[in-house]
C-alpha cells in the first residue's frame, strides 16, 4: 500500500477589519474640505497595510462633539462594533471623537468590551495598550475645556456685535438675503408671507389658524392669496 503524504496548507490569516472616524463641528465650505481630507486619509492608511481590510469610513458633518447620541455617523460606527464587523477604529483625536469626557470614557469602554480598540492619530494614543485610563481622561477633560471656550468666545463675540450692530447671521433669516455687500436685502415675495404672519398674530389668529392658512397656500397661489388678504384690510401693496 502506498501512504502519499499531504502538506498541510498554511491558514490563510484573517484581516484585521479597520474603520475610521471623522467629524467636523461646523457646515462651512472650509469645514467640508477638511472632512474630505480626513476621509481621504484614512482610506489611502487603511490601504496601505495588507493586513488590513476597510470596515468603513464613519464621518459626522456639522455636528457638534459634546453629545454622543445626536450623531448618526458615531452611532453607525458603534452599531458596527457592536455586531461584530469592526476590530479596530482610527480617528484624527480624542477632540474629534468627542468633546465630552463622560461620553468618550463611556464610549472608549464599551468599544473594549467588544474588543475594538482605538486609535488617537494626533495623541498617538492605542486604547488596546492603555495601563490606565488616566492619560485618556486628562486629554478628554481638555478637549471638553476646550469646547467651553470656545463657546464663550462665540457668544461673547455675538453679543458685541450685537450691541455694535454689526451681528449677522450665517443664514439669512427667511424673507431675507444677503447683497453683494454682505448686507441683508429683502425678498418680496418672501416679505408678503412674513408680513401676513406678523398681521395674524396682531390681529389675535392663533399659531394653529396660521399654520393651516400658510399649509392650504401653493406655489404661485400663496403671494396671489397674500395680496388678497391685503386688500382686505386696506395693505395692499
Amino acid at each position: 500500500m502506498t501512504v502519499k503524504t499531504i502538506e498541510a496548507q498554511p491558514a490563510e490569516k484573517k484581516k484585521l477589519r479597520v474603520a475610521a472616524y471623522c467629524r467636523v463641528s461646523t457646515d462651512n465650505d472650509d469645514q467640508r474640505e477638511s472632512l474630505e481630507t480626513q476621509k481621504a486619509h484614512y482610506e489611502a492608511w487603511i490601504m496601505l497595510h495588507s493586513e488590513w481590510e476597510c470596515a468603513g469610513i464613519f464621518y459626522d458633518f456639522g455636528i457638534t462633539g459634546t453629545k454622543a447620541d445626536v450623531r448618526d455617523g458615531l452611532q453607525a460606527l458603534l452599531y458596527e462594533c457592536r455586531i461584530g464587523r469592526i476590530d479596530y477604529v482610527l480617528t484624527k483625536s480624542v477632540s474629534r471623537f468627542s468633546r465630552n469626557t463622560t461620553d468618550c470614557l463611556e464610549l472608549v469602554r464599551e468599544l473594549l468590551s467588544y474588543n475594538v480598540p482605538i486609535y488617537f492619530e494626533k495623541e498617538k494614543l492605542d486604547t488596546g495598550s492603555m495601563d490606565t485610563e488616566l492619560v485618556l481622561a486628562i486629554l478628554s477633560s481638555l478637549a471638553q475645556e476646550e469646547s467651553a471656550s470656545i463657546s464663550k468666545n462665540v457668544k461673547w463675540g455675538n453679543q458685541n456685535r450685537i450691541k455694535n450692530g454689526r451681528y449677522r447671521a450665517g443664514t439669512a433669516p427667511y424673507g431675507y438675503t444677503f447683497d453683494s455687500d454682505g448686507n441683508y436685502a429683502i425678498i418680496p415675495e418672501e416679505a408678503d408671507i412674513v408680513r401676513f404672519i406678523f398681521e395674524s398674530v396682531v390681529s389675535g389668529m392663533g399659531v394653529h389658524k396660521i399654520g393651516k392658512e400658510l399649509d392650504s397656500w401653493g406655489g404661485a397661489d400663496a403671494q396671489g392669496r397674500q395680496v388678497e388678504y391685503h386688500n382686505d384690510h386696506g395693505h395692499s401693496e
